[in-house]
């Protein structure tokens, strides 16, 4: 099917701005781009509502790392998902994903953690893997403290889905037992290759040139590029916890997600894979774009509720 017409209208508005692609800009102009477009352009009636929200710090891998606590509505205890922010490795913090957060906390009735980490190309890799597992193991050793069950999980969007299969591949290997993943669309190859790659590398938001130069800023001096801690396709997937990966029809790393799904299966791990038709990257973050993302929002959100609570 086409590209989503809501969604097709934002990408023709972004397209008549004349702005240049991030690729051609620095990291400090992406960031301040990136956030222009989500948290400062979000209207007072667009946050998604939550009983509450606290700034907090958590330990990452080498010093404290800022967090963001979010609680339902409702009498708890709750699941506690640790969240992972996307942006390439390189931008994105708490307050671009704010909305994202708390559609999560809202639609799985659970307590969301959403945790920056360090990012390039000041902290290249593997700092942000590294942040992200120290987080996720602190996390999933104090439930009770942040005013969960015992029930944890770990969820992220593009780079941040990395992270959290990264951490969900770690957090196993240790014996940490985990509830779940929700990884959306997910970055889990450094490789490339895919068909989906050319299919939709121009015109729909995420582009190939800005995800090769996310990746040579976070890994341009990575001595192997399927190292798990950077593609976690590569890593062991035996034992993980299920997953509902999510990918979207126009979108570069639709394929790798998808291949992700098989070879958890494969490995024999649950994985629900669900492609979105007429979505493109970035669409669990444009629910006050188009309603259909917005449903596909509200139903994955659900979805992973249900599984976390077993």
């Amino acid at each position: 099917m086409p590209v989503d017409p809501h969604i097709a209208a934002m990408l023709a508005m972004l397209g008549e701005m004349g702005a240049p692609p991030m690729h051609e800009g620095t990291p400090e102009a992406g960031r301040a781009t990136y956030l222009q477009l989500t948290q400062s352009v979000r209207a007072p009636e667009q946050v998604v509502p939550v009983a509450s929200v606290e700034d907090r710090d958590v330990p990452g891998a080498t010093g404290s790392l800022r967090a963001r606590v979010y609680r339902p509505e409702g009498a708890g205890p709750f699941p506690v998902i640790a969240f992972f922010h996307g942006g390439g490795w390189v931008i994105g913090d708490l307050d671009t994903h704010d909305n994202m957060a708390r559609n999560l906390c809202r639609g799985a009735q659970a307590v969301v953690v959403a945790t920056d980490y360090r990012l390039a190309p000041e902290h290249p890799f593997p700092a942000a893997a590294d942040d992200a597992v120290a987080a996720a193991r602190w996390i999933a050793g104090h439930p009770g403290d942040l005013g969960g069950d015992g029930r944890v999980a770990v969820a992220g969007d593009s780079a941040g889905g990395n992270l959290a299969a990264i951490a969900a591949q770690q957090l196993t290997r240790d014996g940490t037992p985990l509830a779940g993943q929700l990884l959306i669309y997910p970055s889990v190859d450094a490789r490339g290759g895919y068909p989906s790659r050319a299919e939709n590398a121009k015109g729909y938001l995420l582009e190939q040139d800005s995800i090769d130069w996310f990746l040579g800023h976070y890994a341009g001096g990575a001595p192997d590029i399927t190292d798990p801690r950077l593609s976690p396709l590569y890593g062991d997937l035996s034992g993980l916890p299920p997953a509902i990966i999510l990918t979207a029809e126009f979108d570069p790393l639709r394929d790798e997600g998808e291949a992700y799904g098989k070879a958890m299966e494969a490995a024999g791990a649950r994985a629900d894979v669900r492609c979105y038709a007429g979505m493109i990257h970035g669409f669990f973050d444009l629910g006050g774009v188009s309603p259909a993302a917005l449903a596909a929002i509200e139903e994955s959100c659900a979805r992973f509720g249900a599984l976390i609570r077993g």
